[in-house]
């Protein structure tokens, strides 16, 4: 019991220390807090004093910030007119000595304007520097198109025909006879000039083209493009024109056309043809490349200026090709008219490339109609010729029966067109003929058929029959062997060969039937047996009458067939051949069974007076055309 008591009382004391323990914590705790919170005024305190310090520190950093950013300005604005100075400088010494210099100068004035326009703190006070450098850029410009215009100028020089010759291909340059280049000689075994190699001529030396580039692009940036369009347009235009003159092209009309006599005419189209050459393939192919290389990166006023400056020159070659379409139609026109649509054939593809753009989509169109009325013209031509022989009303006959100048004038023409087949084939597709080859044909064959129409209406003018199967025979001859001779052959084929030799041994059996049929007649006695009979059925006056008939009618047949023509020799010595055949065994028999009634009687030599070597003597005299006044051989 007093164990329990003692501990009590022990645990007891420990418990008031502990709560004085806990109290002097508090105490502690609360002086702590105290404290602190007297920290936290001073604080305050402290900083509510720093804070204009603050204010300060941060308004310096901000000026000193402000002074560095006035004083790059300023370093700028002195850099700028330090620029312009020395831009100032070499803008008043002018742009020829140092054409690079000058054109940095104007890129510098533009920068100078561009900065104190932009900078909108100095425009108030920089009105009078932008004001300066616009005068100073106006003057600047205003020198670099007199420039441009002077160096253009200065190079343009109309190009000397020799100089245009050697840029042919050699085969059409003209000859050293002086004769003019390329002329009207069609020459059927000339291929087309695909692989021919023309040069196109430096119009401009190739050193000076950057220098008018750049010249160019700084008036176009400075809006001058009309100022450049027309000093362009003028100067290359001009210098053009000069080259197709100097070269022979002229302005002609279709009244001038047409009074031209025709040797004239054709000698003028052969020169077209070769300056159309010329023009295309040379003169405008050497101005596109100058003006697309001057003008690059401007298409619109390139090709505006290209096709201002060639318009001129294209309308004076254009309109002569015009005025011969359009004149009156004759055959021998055919075949430059033929030449004339072969070039423009030619050019077409080099036509349609230079004078593709916009600007030149006039001129092109008139250089493809023209294409298309050359071949209109042709194939109108065509027709009438066809017509024209056929009714070809030429009264001068041939009196001595030989070829016909109508044969001869168109079996070469159809000649000629078979030189030309290459283009005829072009002209009929022109017109959608969908087998151009059947067409030439038949075309050649209508030609040969109106020919012989004509042929047969002439030979009906002769008196003398025999003498119309001559004329016949020699004719038809003569087309027969050119068109063997000739392409033709393939065209009109071997049956029409064979038929018309046919009709020629046909005319020449009729000569000779209708010439000696009366002749032989004197030679011929009708018999009732045979041997030495014969001679009792026929009198010694009657042997006398035939032998002095046969004489006459021989002299005569002599006399007028010697003056009588077979052009061919073959064909001559054939006919006499034929004749012979015939003539000299009659002459030989009668001679032989009748001569001695005769020559037992008086004056034989009156009724026998030729030989059969006599005869055939003669024969080879008929058919060479001796005029009357000739003496017999």
């Amino acid at each position: 019991k007093m164990g329990v008591a003692q501990a009590m009382e022990a645990l007891t004391e420990r418990a008031g220390l502990m709560k004085e323990s806990l109290q002097k914590s508090q105490t502690i705790t609360d002086n702590m807090v105290g404290i602190l919170g007297s920290f936290d005024h001073r604080l305050s305190a402290l900083e509510t004093a720093m804070r204009p310090t603050q204010i300060r520190t941060h308004s310096i950093r901000r000026a000193h910030e402000n002074i560095d950013k006035a004083l790059k300005q300023a370093e700028l604005i002195l850099d700028q007119f330090d620029l312009s100075k020395k831009a100032e400088a070499k803008i008043l010494r002018g742009p020829h000595e140092d054409l690079e210099s000058y054109l940095e100068a104007i890129d510098q004035l533009r920068g100078t304007i561009k900065f104190f326009s932009n900078n909108k703190m100095f425009k108030s006070t920089a009105t009078g520097v932008i004001g300066h450098a616009h005068n100073l850029l106006s003057k600047a410009l205003s020198k670099l198109e007199d420039e441009f215009r002077q160096i253009l100028q200065n190079y343009s020089k109309p190009m000397e025909p020799d100089r245009l010759f050697e840029c042919l291909p050699s085969n059409l340059r003209p000859s050293t006879d002086g004769e003019g280049g390329g002329g009207k000689s069609h020459d059927p075994h000339q291929k087309s000039l695909e692989n021919a190699i023309f040069t196109v001529p430096t119009v401009i030396p190739p050193r000076v083209l950057p220098l008018l580039h750049d010249l160019a692009q700084q008036m176009v940036q400075a809006g001058h493009q009309q100022q450049l369009f027309k000093t362009y347009r003028d100067t290359r235009a001009a210098v053009l024109e000069q080259s197709l003159k100097k070269l022979g092209v002229e302005r002609l009309s279709k009244d001038d056309v047409q009074r031209m006599q025709w040797e004239v005419l054709e000698a003028k189209i052969g020169n077209w043809i070769h300056y159309m050459r010329i023009s295309v393939k040379l003169l405008f192919a050497a101005e596109k490349k100058i003006c697309d290389q001057i003008l690059d990166g401007v298409e619109s006023l390139r090709d505006q200026c290209f096709g201002e400056v060639t318009a001129n020159s294209v309308a004076i070659l254009l309109s002569f090709g015009e005025a011969i379409a359009k004149s009156k139609r004759s055959p021998e026109k055919l075949f430059v008219l033929l030449d004339m649509y072969e070039i423009m054939r030619e050019l077409k593809p080099e036509i349609e490339l230079v004078f593709g753009s916009q600007p030149c989509t006039e001129m092109k169109d008139s250089a493809l109609n023209l294409t298309k009325r050359l071949a209109q013209t042709a194939q109108e031509t065509f027709a009438d010729f066809e017509e024209a022989v056929e009714k070809d009303a030429t009264k001068t006959a041939v009196m001595d029966g030989t070829v016909h100048p109508l044969t001869s004038y168109v079996i070469n023409y159809v000649k000629f067109l078979f030189d030309y087949q290459s283009t005829l084939r072009l002209l009929f597709q022109e017109f959608d003929s969908k087998d151009p080859d059947s067409e030439l044909g038949a075309v050649t064959t209508r030609i040969m058929h109106a020919l012989q129409n004509n042929l047969d209406g002439k030979s009906k003018q002769y008196k003398d029959a025999a003498l119309t199967q001559l004329f016949l025979m020699n004719n038809v001859h003569y087309i027969v062997r050119s068109v063997r001779r000739s392409e033709a052959k393939d065209l009109l084929g071997d049956d029409w060969v064979q038929i018309h030799r046919r009709i020629v041994q046909q005319h020449a059996n009729q000569y000779k039937r209708v010439s000696w049929a009366k002749i032989l007649q004197c030679l011929t006695v009708q018999s009732s047996g045979s041997g030495p009979v014969e001679n009792s059925n026929i009198s010694r006056a009657s042997v006398k009458d035939r032998f002095k008939t046969f004489n006459s009618q021989f002299e005569e047949l002599h006399q007028r067939q010697c003056q009588w023509t077979v052009p061919d020799s073959e064909l001559r010595e054939s006919l006499r051949l034929a004749v012979a055949e015939v003539l000299l065994p009659a002459f030989r028999s009668f001679l032989k069974r009748f001569g001695p009634m005769i020559e037992s009687g008086k004056n034989p030599q009156k009724y026998i007076r030729f030989t059969p070597e006599d005869l055939e003597r003669m024969l080879n005299e008929f058919f060479e055309g001796k005029t009357w006044s000739e003496p017999k051989r």
